[in-house]
């Protein structure tokens, strides 16, 4: 009977203090996380039944082990003359895999007493990583008298063992480089494969690199960044390189290649281990395709932000809701849109661990996203189901969001993605009612500067080894024992939050609560109203239409337009603006497609208000249009925004944005040169934001 070193201690702690140990007192003696803990109690109790033993908890959850004396005796005895097995299949799925990236090919024998397995059991192994692989189109074969070979592109290779990390091995990932970074590492090799001086320098660059240059990934894209580089590094470095066939032109990818250039260029100088062209490339790709884009701000694109409009109008429809005024879920399926499409549109592999999961649990959501995408992207002949999974988290988090009736604090720690945490927020919200409000953070965030003492609740979906608070691990879908193990968390700590509570109320001045919640909400409804109003004005007052009489570029007739900006005191540093408005044409295309409109747009800490103006020129010019085409331009469209903005500014920008499009009517509208006309339909767009957002009756009143 196969038993680790931990299931070992474990089984020896419960037998020595029966009744007193629970699953976090247990954690804290063996220095990992309660969901390790209790991951291996499940190993823990097939050993007992085994022995016709049972696993219990008492009224404390405190754990013991209950059965005939006899029995546990024989446990004992077991427990005292086994030796310790250290490694899972999993890990030994690992070795095999890593083993084979290592060689051309490798003999059966020799991988099985490699992994110190029979014949049989690495048959096994084989059969289930050759399916696993298939996935990247890779084909893992077994040839009498030549061995075990690994056959596909270099980049499927790397593309797949990240994929092998970051599905089996995340939660020890993030662990393991916590406790590097604290530099006290105890293994040779993370996880038999990553070198400590190696991996932290790789990881120290892409966080400075990130920070510096304002980067936005989630944790899961930024371990997914990190191990691609580090992987990177050691096969170039064992002369495994790129074939020429998998790398697309430099131009589509030229910040996220400056980037990487950037980190190569470091990594070569403090580690002498140097990246070839096509590496760089490469990385630049895996970073578009992992990047968040546009979620805090107008849309890059207008035609996509138009297609996820009409992807949620057609999910509303067939579900029988109201989503489409739903501006948060715009923004994270806009955010999430972006790198998802270069994702398929590049077919790199895209991996949802919860899939499955939601497909199970949300089957009807996720029927209606799959025909909305189907009907919507037309051009996409194949848009994966990891990715609509994806999305159906960001709907579910919108429907969930509708009941919300709470009174204790939480914080959420969910580093899966944004739609993920959005979700199980709701998710709590909806099932837990005595909870009020919660935040979400991410790892570094309450790694950095989280004050953990200011939250009742603390929920995680991955181990937190570097937190000194108790917390909740729970499954990004919460299942109903997730549920009921934060339940009896309150119900067991209501007193300590109570006196919280109590501290609350007393410098409150002894207000009710209900009225302090009432003025609560009125008065964010008030700023709410405020911010609106201040938008909408600045869009109206600020709107200026010129006709130019001269031949002139496009950067003459911004350079115009931004001077007489600047003098009326909506701008500074024009030049400055200017140089902003350059640098977003070169990262695509500013043309909409069949029009002859083009929409340059920035946010800059030069501008002051909202601005929406429109040059018509004498002669059409070309300019790159958003679907890579060239389209003749007739009408400049600009749109300008401060650099820091409220979520009502970033609707206000989104709305003007999507509605250029949105009809047939409005694109003529606005490519038609009537100054009156474009005016009265910006008018008429607000007009129904208004009516949408606050009810307003026929007779004007709300």
């Amino acid at each position: 009977m196969d038993i680790t070193s931990r299931e070992k201690a474990i089984i020896e702690l419960i037998i020595k203090t029966s009744g007193k140990h629970t699953v976090l007192s247990i954690a804290s003696s063996l220095n990992v996380s309660t969901r390790t803990i209790q991951r291996d109690l499940k190993a823990t109790e097939r050993i007992m039944e085994k022995f016709g033993l049972r696993l219990t908890r008492n009224m404390d959850q405190g754990l013991s082990i209950e059965g005939k004396n006899e029995q546990i005796y024989r446990l004992i005895q077991h427990i005292a003359g086994s030796t310790p097995i250290d490694q899972t299949p999993l890990e030994k799925k690992l070795r095999l895999l890593l083993a084979v990236y290592e060689e051309e090919h490798f003999k059966i024998q020799t991988l099985a007493t490699h992994l110190g397995v029979s014949s049989a059991t690495l048959a096994i192994y084989l059969d289930e990583l050759a399916e696993w692989l298939e996935v990247f189109q890779l084909q893992l074969t077994r040839k009498r008298g030549v061995g075990v070979e690994l056959h596909g592109t270099e980049a499927n290779k790397r593309r797949a063992l990240v994929h092998f990390f970051l599905q089996y091995f995340h939660d020890e990932l993030i662990e393991k480089l916590f406790i590097l970074e604290k530099g006290s590492p105890s293994e040779e090799k993370i996880l038999h494969y990553f070198y400590h001086d190696e991996l932290l320098e790789v990881l120290t660059l892409v966080n400075t690199t990130f920070h510096k240059t304002q980067v936005r990934v989630t944790d899961r894209a930024y371990l997914e960044v990190v191990l691609h580089i580090y992987i990177t590094l050691m096969r170039t470095d064992a002369h495994f390189l790129l074939e020429e066939d998998v790398i697309l032109q430099e131009k589509e990818v030229a910040i996220e290649y400056d980037l990487m250039l950037m980190i190569s260029r470091e990594l070569e100088r403090k580690l002498d281990m140097s990246l070839t062209k096509r590496d760089i490339l490469f990385l630049a790709l895996i970073l578009k395709g992992t990047k968040l884009q546009g979620a805090e701000a107008e849309p890059e694109n207008i035609l996509l932000a138009q297609l996820i409009k009409n992807v949620i109008r057609s999910v509303s429809n067939q579900l029988q809701v109201n989503l489409t005024d739903d501006f948060s879920l715009f923004q994270g399926l806009l955010a999430h849109m972006e790198p998802a499409l270069f994702r398929i549109e590049q077919k790199m592999e895209s991996f949802n661990p919860l899939k499955e999961e939601i497909k199970r649990k949300y089957p009807v959501l996720f029927m209606a996203v799959k025909n909305s995408v189907k009907e919507e992207f037309k051009s996409i002949d194949y848009f994966p189901e990891d990715e609509i999974a994806f999305m159906v988290l960001h709907f579910g988090s919108a429907l969930l969001m509708q009941e919300e009736h709470l009174t204790i604090k939480a914080l959420v720690i969910c580093p899966t993605g944004i739609g993920t945490s959005k979700m199980l927020a709701s998710r709590i919200k909806k099932e837990i009612a005595e909870i009020d409000s919660i935040d979400i953070k991410s790892i570094k965030e309450i790694s950095e500067h989280v004050n953990l003492q200011a939250y009742d609740v603390i929920i995680s979906t991955v181990r937190l080894p570097f937190i000194n608070k108790e917390y909740i691990l729970v499954n990004p879908l919460l299942s109903t024992e997730n549920i009921d193990t934060i339940k009896s968390f309150i119900q067991n700590n209501i007193e300590a939050i109570a006196k919280g509570e109590k501290y609350k109320k007393i410098e409150r001045h002894s207000v009710p609560s209900s009225v302090v919640k009432k003025n609560i909400d009125l008065h964010d409804m008030l700023e709410d109203i405020k911010s609106i109003q201040h938008s909408i004005e600045s869009i109206m007052q600020n709107y200026r239409f010129y006709r130019m009489n001269h031949s002139e570029s496009q950067e003459l007739i911004l350079n115009k337009m931004l001077q007489i900006a600047e003098k009326e005191n909506l701008v500074t540093e024009s030049e400055d603006i200017l140089y902003s408005l350059k640098e977003r044409e070169k990262r695509g295309g500013l043309g909409i497609p069949q029009t002859n409109l083009a929409l340059f747009h920035a946010r800059n800490e030069h501008v002051r208000e909202l601005i929406f103006q429109i040059a018509h020129l004498p002669n059409p010019c070309l300019v790159r249009g958003m679907d890579g085409n060239m389209v003749m331009m007739k009408n400049l469209l600009l749109m300008l925004a401060p650099l820091e903005l409220s979520n009502r500014q970033q609707e206000i920008i989104s709305l003007i944005s999507t509605n250029i499009i949105e009809t047939d009517e409005a694109i003529l509208i606005f490519s038609s040169a009537n100054e009156e006309l474009i005016y009265k339909r910006l008018e008429s767009i607000f007009s129904n934001y208004l009516q949408s957002n606050f009810k307003i009756n026929d007779r004007g009143m709300m």
